[in-house]
């Protein structure tokens, strides 16, 4: 298999920058890029018995460039080994660019990779606009190879009124007769998202079936990285809005999650929805994909950033990092989340305490602290609770509970940054009452909150000092609450 100059200057490159990074500067089991940058996850499948995640990446420094695709492989989700850099912007379609996409395996055995491809073209006006087409690579896991007859998807194949501008992120799966389909994000005439429905009987020929779902300018503009599915009995649409509007209720300004429950007309390849809810509430968290497991569990991992606070770097050679993948379930016509059993599996050294009474105080717990860790927490407030954790004298971040206005707030202006991006997000809760259940899950670099059993999340990144590892309780008012909290062996 002819690698070019390119591809192989990047993994030569990754091989000996990692070798600079300690073990200790990264997150124990969230996955972060092999050396310098990483966004959107690409790719999520399982093969030869290994899941394997893709990502784009910038191999040369902690900041967004032109994108190749990481690769990393894992066993159980939590161990992850690095693989050689899969593809990078080698060919005259994807100059600009290998953006986003996903991978399927063939009746032949092969991996496939199916990408979009970036090219800049010059405008009359001496600009210049990506054209953007879809990108097909095959390989066995750990080298791939660009399709001779690439794109196999381009402009020639829109509906009327597509943007070949903004068309980008397919992700493909197999229909229940065996054939290929693929759903690609798109801009529509109205500019704002929609997607669209592409077939094909091989993976390798492609045709446009259908506009499978539109935003007619209801939950931001441009919709990307979509991912669709059957679950629970229902089909699911997820994808990333660019600039979305705080509607008071589910969604915040800028760059946000939509998940979409409904129904699906098979034949002419239309979606139907019944629900709409955000995928998380929190700061960072963007362009979710999922995989199916052996075992029958549909489970989701997302970019741990935000396009609008990619200015929190927490170390020079590597930024940016993936969620804790998540268990995904429909409950109560709501999709619910929390995190693999694989995590539930590396809990270790339980300390618990019961019932534990504060006033208008505040109290810290023997053995309640750290950085890599998972603690539940069940709360009876009348007024105001709230947990700091990676707290020490300058330093801390804060899960507040609102019990009289139903929210729930995560704040992290104390967290160390500089930058005067959002550091703090409000959560309107479902349960509309006095106790609360929250699951918080932290892994030096990260925190994630899981809400009444999953019904709601928020994530943000931290950047905060490995040393500020105190965890401190409040109340305003009366409060009552229990904890287990557990290290996390892994």
């Amino acid at each position: 298999m002819q690698v070019s100059d390119i591809l192989e200057k990047a993994i030569a490159y990754e091989a000996e920058a990692e070798k600079k990074i300690k073990e200790e500067e990264r997150p124990v089991f969230h996955l972060t890029a092999r050396s310098g940058w990483l966004n959107d996850p690409n790719g999520f499948s399982f093969y030869k018995g290994e899941y394997h995640l893709f990502y784009q990446y910038n191999p040369y420094s902690t900041h967004w460039d032109k994108m190749h695709w990481g690769h990393a492989a894992s066993k159980d989700l939590l161990h992850w080994h690095y693989l050689p850099c899969a593809l990078a912007p080698d060919a005259w379609y994807d100059r600009f660019g290998v953006f986003s996409g996903s991978a399927i395996e063939t009746d032949g055995g092969k991996q496939l990779l199916m990408y979009t491809g970036v090219r800049q073209e010059k405008q009359a006006d001496g600009t210049t606009k990506d054209v953007q087409v879809q990108c097909i690579a095959t390989g066995d896991g750990v080298s791939y190879e660009k399709y001779a007859q690439n794109p196999v998807i381009d402009e020639k194949m829109l509906p009327a009124g597509a943007s070949r501008n903004d068309f980008r992120d397919p992700r493909i799966f197999k229909a229940k007769d065996g054939s290929f389909l693929a759903v690609i994000a798109s801009r529509a005439e109205d500019k704002s998202g929609q997607i669209l429905l592409f077939a094909s009987d091989d993976g390798y020929s492609w045709r446009f079936k259908s506009t499978l779902a539109q935003n007619q300018n209801r939950y931001g503009k441009m919709w990307e990285c979509p991912d669709f599915f059957e679950l629970d009995g229902s089909y699911v649409l997820l994808t990333s809005p660019q600039d979305m509007k705080d509607d008071g209720a589910e969604f915040h300004d800028g760059n946000g999650t939509l998940c979409l429950i409904g129904s699906l007309d098979e034949e002419r390849g239309t979606f139907s929805e019944k629900h709409i809810q955000t995928l998380d509430s929190g700061i960072d968290f963007y362009a979710p994909q999922t995989v199916l497991t052996s075992d029958g569990r549909r489970i989701m991992i997302g970019w741990l950033e935000n396009w609008d606070g990619c200015a929190i770097n927490t170390s020079e050679k590597w930024a940016c990092q993936m969620a804790t993948p998540r268990e995904i379930f429909i409950q109560d016509g709501r999709l619910c989340q929390k995190p693999i059993k694989e995590l539930d599996d590396a809990r270790a050294n339980k300390i618990s305490y019961e019932n534990v009474a504060l006033v208008n105080e505040e109290k810290t717990l023997g053995g309640v602290k750290g950085r890599v860790l998972d603690m539940e927490l069940h709360i009876e407030a009348d007024d105001v609770f709230e947990v700091d954790v990676a707290k020490d004298d300058t330093h801390a971040t804060r899960i507040i509970f609102r019990a009289k206005e139903y929210t729930l707030t995560l704040d992290r202006r104390r967290c160390g940054s500089c930058r005067a991006i959002i550091h703090s997000q409000e959560c309107i809760l479902k349960n509309k009452g006095k106790s609360l259940d929250v699951r918080i899950v932290l892994d030096r670099f990260s925190i994630e909150v899981f809400i009444d059993g999953g019904k709601q999340a928020m994530s943000a990144a931290l950047p905060t000092a490995l040393e500020a590892d105190g965890i401190l309780f409040k109340a305003l008012g009366s409060v009552s609450f229990s904890v287990n909290k557990y290290e996390l062996s892994l």
